[in-house]
């Protein structure tokens, strides 16, 4: 066994449960399934696109001080009485979604209730117990709990469309409110502990004898910069200010994928399938680079993967656009989504610590959810003004490099 793959037989349990439980959390289920309630909407409500997606802004901007907030909460009362909370009231503000009469007023609070009662399913609260349980690979390890947002990113346009198609829109929101409810609830009950927890005193101790020092210390989790201390940082800004050009560059378009095919000539049932392929192509963007950083310098790996997305961006501004070349751009963009959010918790972890690492990490991911944010409402609204996709996707090209490029300023690691 390759030396340090012994971690996952302490803290598989944490791995699996957290895998499920952000893949039916507030990050992937409203953002990946959006898309699919526009053509109803537009139908029965004669909304815009542009009115669909500007909801997400929104909800973005709520994020960005919810998510601060539950950090800090998180830090104080403990990762697993948050997440037990959250799945809960998440499932139900995501149910409230199928009261829509039209109003669009309505329509965007509910969206801020999301935001306001989802947050502690997001990343920064699960991918705590994952960086304590895990040092030697810590990488990996956030690689495969943040697998769920491809998995389940994928499986859920096609289980939300199934549901629209066959029953209406209003029951495909309940459905999907359900599988937090009844998949992740039981599993974090039963499964995700922190470190901290007396219920596993005794394999934290196993582990600390097997492992040694670098395990004590992300398990005591006693190293590390507070909020404070981060926010006098030129790391923590040059994150901050380099998350919001790439997370409006991938968030932009993944909402807007069945427009932007639908006007490339595509099929209906063509453009959810091909839709649906960003999900696998973010398993595949998190088992690489949940690999490479363990290996490689973490912001080296990110400045390529993305880069790469720049060709997507070219590709369509195409006028005409193949099956294949459809395929090839939908899945560089859900390679480089795959990256973004283990990307984000690795980097915190190694340049601020644990101390005050869900505080810190819900900042950063504030100032990630206003490109992610207000992305899809940019790209629906130049559609509207332009009718195409061509130009906002020039600026999302441009976007990614003046991105990636303040990556490679962030210097050592600071903490093991």
């Amino acid at each position: 066994m390759e030396k340090g793959m012994g971690e996952f037989k302490y803290g598989w349990p944490v791995v699996g449960s957290s895998a499920i439980g952000i893949g039916l959390g507030m990050s992937p289920l409203p953002f990946y399934t959006i898309g699919v309630f526009v053509a109803p909407f537009m139908e029965e409500f004669g909304w815009g696109v542009q009115d669909v997606m500007l909801a997400l802004s929104f909800f973005s901007f709520t994020a960005l001080f919810t998510s601060p907030l539950i950090g800090v909460i998180t830090d104080r009362i403990g990762v697993r009485k948050t997440v037990l909370i959250s799945i809960v009231t998440f499932g139900l503000s995501f149910m409230a979604f199928s009261l829509n009469n039209g109003s669009k007023t309505l329509y965007i609070a509910l969206w801020i209730l999301l935001a306001f009662f989802g947050a502690g399913t997001l990343p920064i609260t699960w991918t705590r117990a994952i960086n304590r349980w895990f040092s030697k690979k810590r990488g990996l390890a956030l690689g495969l709990s943040l697998l769920g947002t491809g998995l389940f990113g994928a499986f859920a346009k096609l289980y939300a469309a199934y549901f629209i198609e066959m029953y209406g829109w209003r029951t495909a929101y309940i459905a999907l409110a359900l599988l937090p409810l009844l998949i992740s609830l039981p599993l974090a009950f039963f499964f995700f502990r922190d470190t901290d927890d007396p219920k596993v005193a005794d394999k934290v101790k196993r582990m600390h004898a097997e492992f040694g020092s670098k395990n004590a210390n992300s398990i005591a989790n006693n190293a590390g910069a507070t909020l404070k201390e981060a926010l006098k940082d030129y790391r923590f800004w040059l994150l901050a200010l380099s998350f919001i050009p790439i997370s409006f560059a991938i968030g932009g378009p993944i909402p807007n994928l069945e427009k932007i095919l639908d006007t490339k000539g595509f099929m209906r049932a063509d453009t959810v399938l091909l839709a649906s392929i960003v999900g696998y192509s973010v398993i595949v963007g998190r088992l690489l680079g949940g690999y490479l950083i363990d290996k490689i310098w973490a912001p080296g790996v990110a400045f390529v993967m993305f880069i790469i997305p720049v060709l997507a961006c070219l590709i369509f501004r195409q006028p005409e656009l193949s099956y294949t070349m459809a395929l090839v751009a939908i899945a560089i963009i859900g390679f480089a989504a795959g990256v973004e959010y283990d990307l984000m918790a690795f980097l915190v972890s190694k340049y601020f610590g644990l101390k005050n690492y869900s505080a810190i990490y819900g900042m950063l991911y504030g100032f990630f959810a206003i490109g992610a944010g207000f992305g899809p409402y940019i790209f629906g609204k130049s559609y509207a003004v332009t009718g195409s996709y061509t130009t906002i996707f020039g600026y999302a090209a441009v976007a990614f490099v003046v991105g990636a490029l303040p990556l490679l300023f962030l210097g050592k690691y600071q903490y093991d």
